[in-house]
């Protein structure tokens, strides 16, 4: 590796994680957090089975698993423009992003959902618990514990999918990266250097996932809607 290349990198690296920390984590972290309250509420709506509701869910559902995230990118950054909603990129990315998650987040919410024995509700209903309070103290609770490791990869799969905002025009860490590349003229040494930091990240979060399930196998749900050490 020659000297001038050694430079172009750490050089590079700033410039780089930069982005990350203005654009990648924001964007990762806030369209997570929508994408679950999308994903909780499309898998409640389609278990309780509201007739119109239920049925826009799964078209929902149905079209965002059924077509490349990408594609969704451009049709709401590129497209809508053409019948008169323009959106800027930021919000674009969020919109696209959040509405993929909570499409995938919601079949695996509704699978750990459906996976809960009938005897916790029954047993939650003698202890006076209303539906609601079903729902939120008892179903919901384990529910979520156990479909962590399904939502930690769909966070992780998230962190890298924020690439592809680079083709909306925002300066993310790819994007940086591409820009690097055209004036330096290295593109494998900077491609393998944006994959690391991207390598560092999810590594990161996998770490975390691990001490988070550590964490909640600790745990169990009471019928009484309380959480217990075990």
């Amino acid at each position: 590796m020659s000297i001038r290349l050694i430079e172009i990198l750490i050089s590079s690296l700033p410039k780089i994680l930069l982005p990350g920390l203005i654009y990648t984590i924001p964007l990762t972290l806030i369209s997570f957090a929508l994408g679950f309250f999308i994903a909780v509420f499309v898998a409640i709506i389609r278990i309780v089975n509201i007739k119109v509701l239920s049925q826009i869910c799964r078209f929902y559902v149905w079209v965002f698993r059924g077509t490349p995230l990408l594609v969704q990118l451009f049709i709401i950054f590129y497209g809508l423009p053409g019948v008169g909603v323009n959106i800027e990129a930021i919000p674009s990315a969020i919109i696209a992003f959040s509405l993929n998650v909570g499409a995938y987040a919601s079949e695996t919410i509704r699978g750990s959902i459906l996976a809960i024995p009938k005897s916790q509700t029954e047993g939650a209903v003698s202890c006076g618990l209303t539906t609601g309070q079903t729902m939120a103290h008892i179903i919901l609770p384990q529910a979520v514990k156990n479909c962590i490791p399904a939502l930690f990869n769909t966070f992780i799969s998230l962190v890298k999918d924020t690439s592809l905002a680079a083709n909306i025009t925002i300066t993310e860490m790819f994007m940086a990266t591409q820009r690097i590349v055209a004036v330096t003229y290295e593109p494998l040494a900077l491609y393998i250097e944006v994959a690391f930091i991207y390598l560092i990240f999810c590594t990161a979060l996998t770490y975390l996932q691990k001490k988070v399930e550590s964490n909640l196998s600790r745990y169990k749900v009471s019928t009484k809607g309380k959480t217990q050490k075990q």
